[in-house]
């Protein structure tokens, strides 16, 4: 039915773009619109998104995002501060094995004869369930591939790999969008390699399949058609991975617990209440997710099983949260957007839609300096980071990753002579500059990750004590089949290199919502 009102809704924006008649007019020149014998300019009459595969609206608003609960590891990473989200979307249960499948298929068919290497990278690491003291080779070789699991969370996933699913998502569903309105022919997504379509390709207009398009109204034009543009509003946005702040919003499902503009109960679990246990007589004393309960009992005693799932279980097996979305705790942890800082809201930090990762891209233009760059292998457009720009004042260069917190600009130290040394005994570092002179000198670091790191100072000794905190390590929310219930509170955050993988970390994708904050 879902896919049934997507396609009847595009076939209806065609049908809208298509027409010529006169009867809109401009409100800003009085001609006419969407009329070729009035020069031409189209506005589209298709101005509600629509709802992509898998995905759940959740409707945006402020809330208290950080911890409610004590901080049993004293760690102090996400005191509480309130915040806005945009509406979004996100998806309903966790990428399962199947889908993840059905992506390196797919890329196998458009790189694997050409690139197998390619292909190979986006594979999951399925040795991420070994332990030197377990017996787990039969989710080695089986949990991946097994038609058993096919809607388990996969895993063994790193953060750089589930991008990669976000933006074959994307392109698969535009493309089906497409096809299915008769904009491009469903015999050119036999196209692979550099000519398998692609979102951004086909908007840049470098895109290589046929298909009859949308009439272009300009008179210039012969009456020719045109590719779809993103103000025909036909496309959907990008899938990619929620941020932090939409992650935790969309987990505490504020949705009844609010009166006259007040939320009333604060969860700390994405259910009501302080119990890892349903309250519902029906179901009373069940467990609501997938969690190690204490050392030794990971799914209770054969008989009377507590959780039921010794490691993941199914991706639509507990109950959903109050927004209808399934296991946004335990079952398996989830990559965010984020890239992790200690203090998740810094002094001066946004308080609309925070996000930590921001590097600003453009296209590339190809080397007649009219044409896009394309990549010749891949079919990719090439971008690259916006130049920097003293005389903005929102921005002044592309990498705003280490804003207010290890950036030059935000410092408020003499790097040539101060020092500074935070609570906890250590020192911040940066990458790039020289070594100071001094011990506790707030210097630079590492030029190749171009990483913030933080430096024990230690006089008796030159060994230098780095943490795993720098420009590569992303958030991780929600807890896991092997965690404890502390982790499975909303505000409890964790990171973990983008480039490995484990077996407890999996992912969902989000979404922007174009246009009102409410579904009308």
């Amino acid at each position: 039915m879902k896919i049934f009102k997507i396609s009847f809704f595009v076939m209806a924006a065609v049908v809208l773009l298509a027409s010529c008649g006169g009867r809109k007019q401009s409100s800003t020149t009085g001609w006419a619109l969407n009329n070729s014998e009035w020069g031409g300019f189209q506005k589209s009459s298709f101005t509600e998104q629509i709802t992509g595969p898998g995905l759940v609206f959740i409707e945006g608003g402020s809330f208290q995002m950080g911890r409610v609960a004590d901080d049993s590891r004293f760690q102090w990473n996400n005191l509480v501060h309130t915040v806005t989200v945009s509406s979004f979307y996100i998806d309903e249960c966790e990428v399962s094995n199947l889908n993840y499948r059905e992506f390196i298929y797919w890329m196998n068919r458009a790189y694997g004869e050409e690139f197998p290497q390619m292909v190979k990278k986006l594979m999951p690491d399925t040795n991420v369930w070994r332990e030197r003291l377990s017996w787990r080779e039969n989710y080695v070789d089986n949990y991946y591939q097994c038609a058993m699991f096919d809607d388990y969370p996969v895993v063994g996933v790193s953060w750089e790999q589930a991008q990669q699913f976000c933006k074959w998502r994307t392109d698969r569903v535009n493309e089906k969008i497409l096809v299915d309105a008769g904009i491009i022919d469903l015999a050119q997504t036999e196209l692979s390699g550099a000519d398998a379509f692609q979102t951004d390709v086909y908007l840049a207009g470098a895109y290589k399949g046929e298909g009859k398009g949308v009439p272009d109204l300009d008179p210039a034009k012969g009456g020719e058609s045109r590719n779809v543009r993103r103000s025909d509003g036909i496309l959907l946005p990008n899938y990619r991975l929620p941020t932090e702040a939409e992650w935790e919003f969309a987990a505490l499902g504020i949705v009844g617990n609010t009166y006259d503009e007040r939320v009333v109960e604060h969860k700390t679990y994405p259910w009501a209440g302080q119990s890892v246990r349903s309250a519902n007589k029906k179901y009373y004393g069940q467990f609501l997710a997938n969690f190690k309960r204490s050392r030794g009992d990971a799914m209770g005693v054969a008989g009377n099983l507590n959780d039921g799932w010794e490691y993941t279980a199914p991706v639509k097996w507990y109950f959903p949260n109050d927004y209808g979305l399934y296991h946004m705790a335990g079952n398996v942890s989830e990559w965010c957007a984020d890239v992790y800082r200690k203090d998740a809201n810094p002094s001066g930090g946004e308080d609309l839609n925070p996000y930590r990762g921001n590097v600003y891209k453009y296209v590339a233009m190809g080397e007649d300096g009219e044409e896009v760059a394309v990549d010749e292998q891949t079919g990719n457009l090439v971008y690259q980071d916006v130049p920097d720009d003293m005389n903005r004042r929102n921005y002044r260069q592309a990498d705003n990753v280490n804003y207010l917190d290890g950036d030059w600009a935000s410092s408020i130290y003499d790097f040539t002579s101060s020092t500074a040394i935070n609570e906890s005994g250590w020192r911040r570092d940066q990458a790039g500059d020289e070594e100071a002179e001094e011990e506790t000198t707030y210097s630079r670091g590492n030029d190749e990750t171009n990483s913030l790191m933080y430096r024990r100072v230690d006089s008796t000794s030159s060994d230098n004590v780095t943490t795993m905190i720098n420009n590569r390590v992303r958030v991780v929310k929600g807890g896991s089949w092997k965690d404890r219930s502390y982790w499975m509170q909303c505000g409890t955050r964790r990171y973990y290199d983008q480039d490995l993988s484990t077996s407890w970390i999996g992912f969902r994708c989000a979404m922007d919502r174009m246009g009102s904050t409410t579904v009308r």
